[in-house]
């Protein structure tokens, strides 16, 4: 678009505009470069009422105009408020009020989500049916207004069309659900007053307005839709989680007490969800402890009660104390003060034939039908079990091993915590080397020629030996450092031995790539030094105490590098002469001659090969350095 033809558009200039179009007629068809803007859409964005008049003069048709967004200027009269604008296109051309632009949005929708009342009116006004028909594509204008809490325009749309106040979104959103949502208290009461039956109207997930409210735990709104309804309060979601489970699930202890406190709960207290679990079992797992004390003293719930694999709330709040968060003692002994047991202790049986699979040996006495017996399955809760609670969690198993220290852990954790911290050190220091060496290779010591001629850009001390160490040295060091960075950015090692040899690795080559960065320090401090002789003495002394300080750190850990690897060969020794003695002690007792049955030769074996893979990840740098606490790479 021609620039006088824009400025004088978005100055509402009439004069100055006729004036261009009497020079050239044509311009008044050009558009802008990126959006496709008609002069019209420019003079409707800005609200200049008579040079849209003078405009729509000359070419009438400009008002169904579209621009990149496939919006006429009606969306924009709309979507800045300008009343007369609108007023002026709509005589022009009526059918422009129901165009929708590149996202299905007509101009009623443009003028609800920017709260533009008196333009919603205006377009209401005899047109009503229509438009609302047209709105009906994706969310409605009703929808955004509701959500946005414009109250005076969603009372317009009702008072024109109520039927719409059941359209639904892509979600399958009311637009009451959104002002559930929202927490738009005077918009429920309007849709209530209106559509009372909305109350039960459910979304993709089966979740009523009621839910929504529940889930962001507005008790005012719970209140509102529960004197006008009290059956929305008994529908479930498809995943079967009451308004209850709801509260429960986002913490909101104040919308659990008011829903407690008014409804009749005999049917609602112990309803499970689709994973078995009750209202008890999400706050024992989300370690709300003011409802779980609430429900285990002044409700009937049944305490005991099983998921759908077999978690009563006592096995949730074990489960949950394993994770990274803290232990929740108060909730655990107020579930046991009030008879909370956990699944292993309702099903002895079930401990037995765990402590059967755990021992080393079994009583030769023991017979056949004995093991048989034991190993019968256990009658099982028709639940199963999975806590679905938003986020994953580990499942607690009762026959899970424990380290049988926590020192050991910590040790394990400490170890894996200093392998991480080595890798991202040596990224950085990688990189702070090739910035160096980068640096001193594009600007090298002594200087270069500056002056024309053929050796322009060249160095003055090119031909000096010390020059060429420099050189050579400081790309080994460079190109070096940059395989470190590229290696460790684009190796991502989840297992611990797979890490160690990485950074093992790596940490070798950094080593090398100090050595030649300090090598080309060194050359290029002997180019720029004097050449007299008692200032390269000086040189050479200071040079051999840094590179003499340097070497013995070098040497120091190479010394205790192979420390490490001698204590770590002996001690693979010695473990591998006990774990040979005691195969063959499991060997013996499970000799084919022996008087054992078959049951509990299976029972050893099974326990044999899981001794087996516990000795196979044991941690051999650490248990042989524990002495030192440190350990070399």
């Amino acid at each position: 678009m021609d620039r006088r033809l824009y400025e004088a558009s978005a100055r509402g200039d009439v004069p100055a505009f006729l004036d261009l179009i009497k020079e050239d007629e044509e311009l008044i068809k050009q558009t802008t470069f990126r959006t496709s803007n008609t002069v019209l859409h420019i003079v409707t964005k800005f609200g200049h009422l008579d040079l849209a008049t003078e405009i729509v003069k000359i070419q009438p048709e400009m008002v169904s105009a579209v621009n990149e967004r496939n919006e006429t200027p009606l969306h924009e009269a709309c979507r800045e408020g300008h009343l007369e604008l609108m007023k002026l296109m709509l005589r022009t051309d009526p059918r422009v009020a129901y165009k929708l632009n590149i996202l299905n949005e007509s101009v009623l929708y443009v003028a609800c989500g920017r709260g533009q009342f008196d333009l919603v009116k205006q377009l209401l006004l005899d047109r009503s049916w229509l438009l609302l028909l047209e709105d009906d594509r994706f969310t409605t204008s009703l929808h955004v207004a509701a959500s946005a809490g414009y109250n005076d325009i969603v009372k317009e749309i009702l008072k024109a069309r109520p039927e719409v106040a059941w359209r639904k979104d892509l979600q399958g959103c009311s637009p009451l659900h959104l002002a559930c949502s929202s927490g738009h208290l005077d918009i429920i009461r309007e849709f209530l007053s209106v559509e009372p039956g909305i109350c039960s109207l459910q979304d993709k997930d089966g979740k009523t307005p009621l839910h929504s409210a529940a889930i962001k735990g507005r008790v005012d709104i719970l209140r509102e839709i529960l004197s006008t309804s009290l059956d929305s309060a008994d529908m479930v979601t498809q995943r079967g989680e009451t308004v209850l489970h709801l509260a429960v699930k986002n913490n909101h202890y104040e919308a659990f007490r008011y829903l407690m406190d008014t409804l009749d709960i005999t049917d609602l207290l112990n309803m499970s969800d689709n994973d078995g679990n009750n209202i008890l079992h999400l706050a024992s797992a989300r370690k709300v402890t003011a409802i779980v004390q609430y429900l285990v003293t002044k409700t009937n719930i049944n305490i005991n009660a099983m998921n759908r694999e077999g978690f009563t709330a006592l096995d949730v709040v074990a489960e949950a104390s394993t994770g990274i968060e803290s232990d929740s003692p108060e909730i655990r002994l107020t579930l046991q003060e009030a008879g909370g047991k956990r699944s292993n202790q309702l099903f002895p049986r079930r401990a037995e034939i765990q402590q059967l699979t755990t021992r080393n040996n079994n009583p030769p006495e023991a017979s056949v039908d004995s093991v048989q017996d034991e190993r019968r399955p256990l009658p099982s809760p028709n639940l199963t079990t999975t806590i679905a609670l938003g986020s994953p969690a580990n499942h607690y198993r009762p026959d899970r091993r424990r380290h049988p220290s926590g020192r050991r852990e910590k040790q394990r954790k400490l170890y894996m915590e200093g392998l991480t911290n080595v890798r991202n050190t040596i990224i950085l220091v990688a990189v702070l080397i090739a910035t160096v060496t980068f640096s001193s290779g594009i600007n090298p010591p002594g200087g270069i020629h500056l002056e024309t001629g053929p050796l322009i850009g060249e160095s003055l001390v090119g031909k000096k030996i010390a020059f060429k160490v420099f050189m050579v040295c400081n790309n080994l060091a460079l190109f070096s450092s940059l395989g470190i960075v590229i290696v460790l950015v684009s190796v991502i090692p989840f297992q611990r031995k797979s890490l160690t040899i990485l950074v093992e690795a790596i940490n070798k080559v950094m080593w090398v790539s100090v050595s030649f960065m300090a090598a080309a320090y060194i050359a290029a401090i002997w180019i720029v030094t004097p050449s007299d002789k008692g200032t390269k003495w000086i040189l050479v002394v200071v040079v051999s105490i840094g590179g003499g300080c340097m070497m013995s750190i070098f040497v120091g850990l190479m010394v205790m590098l192979t420390k490490h690897w001698l204590r770590k060969l002996d001690w693979k020794k010695k473990r591998g002469d006990g774990m040979t003695n005691e195969r063959k002690v499991r060997n013996k007792e499970i000799s084919p001659n022996s008087s054992v049955s078959s049951s509990e030769c299976t029972l050893k074996k099974k326990k044999s090969t899981s001794i087996e893979d516990d000795n196979e990840s044991i941690n051999s740098d650490m248990d042989s350095s524990e002495d030192d606490g440190i350990h070399p790479i």
